[in-house]
């Protein structure tokens, strides 16, 4: 039943919110997708998006954001700093140059000239949370996987927490499909990484003749499977969006395995899905994940099916 909106996280709850309220009205899925994930970048409380958003190892605040219709028009921006809404910046890219992606000062100054204010990104828990990091042991870049993992199993949390990217996938009243996805990255990484978020065929794919994907969890493993992208294909060939989210699950185990140093180290990464015709679905490499639909007038936080239960035999995999 036609609109949908259905996108990651418990935060995915209040952007879906504002993105049906638009879709309810008439109005469009790409602007429906920028408006829900805005409300993600302006919340200071969500710690991987936007406006609060964990630094990186230099105590940097870097931003990567995407955006996709129906036409295949795209607009991202990489590693933009001071700018609280990115994926409006991406937007602007979409409609007013021949580019698709703008990063780090380019967007920066793209911003500027277009009316966009530099502002702080960091808040006074985010720099807190920065200095507890960097007095820490563990205050390497590349420890940041294996000691999140440890913490997750003691305390039943998602072990990259610190990088739960927003995507969100919107049809409208007229079938059309659009994608976005906004992220501050992983908390404490190496200047200048980039996931997932903002790259086309990983962090968000659309097809307007099938429907669209994003993903969430550690952006390297959904790069090097072209995750949301393989999704829309599974689609296209007759897969529903769950069995797609599903098959792209399985995908980016097999290569971890391949290419994996840390093989004792189980990642996370979700996936979502909606076709054109409104038929939804998610899912992921183990627990932990969940997506919020709204659908039929309902706003509902579901629990994701996964494929690999915490308690695990990597060699069997």
């Amino acid at each position: 039943m036609k609109p949908v909106v259905i996108s990651t996280w418990k935060h995915g709850v209040d952007a879906n919110k504002a993105a049906y309220d638009i879709l309810k009205n008439g109005g469009n899925s790409l602007d429906a997708v920028e408006s829900g994930v805005k409300i993600a970048e302006d919340d200071p409380e969500v710690l991987s998006v936007g406006y609060g958003g964990l630094p990186d190892a230099d105590g940097r605040v870097t931003l990567d954001a995407a955006i996709m219709d129906w036409k295949a028009r795209v607009g991202s921006v990489i590693c933009v700093e001071n700018i609280k809404n990115p994926i409006s910046l991406a937007r602007l890219i979409l409609e007013n140059t021949e580019h698709m992606v703008l990063a780090g000062d380019g967007a920066y100054d793209y911003a500027l000239k277009n009316g966009f204010k530099p502002e702080s990104l960091m808040t006074e828990n985010s720099l807190k949370r920065y200095k507890e990091w960097k007095a820490s042991d563990s205050s390497k870049p590349e420890e940041i996987h294996t000691d999140d993992f440890v913490l997750a199993k003691k305390k039943d949390i998602n072990a990259d927490g610190n990088h739960d990217t927003i995507g969100m996938v919107a049809v409208d009243k007229s079938g059309k499909v659009s994608a976005s996805c906004t992220t501050s990255g992983m908390a404490w990484k190496l200047h200048g990484r980039v996931g997932d978020s903002p790259i086309v065929g990983a962090g968000l794919y659309v097809d307007g003749e099938v429907g669209g994907a994003a993903s969430t969890g550690r952006g390297e493993e959904c790069i090097r499977a072209c995750g949301s992208f393989l999704i829309v294909e599974m689609m296209r060939m007759g897969l529903s969006p769950k069995e797609a989210c599903r098959a792209a699950v399985e995908r980016v185990v097999k290569l971890n395995l391949l290419s994996s140093k840390n093989r004792d180290h189980l990642f996370q990464v979700g996936f979502i899905a909606l076709n054109n015709k409104g038929e939804y679905g998610a899912f992921s490499v183990r627990s932990g994940f969940q997506y919020a639909v709204y659908s039929g007038g309902k706003n509902i936080l579901y629990d994701s099916e996964y494929l690999i239960d915490e308690e695990y035999i990597i060699e069997d995999l």
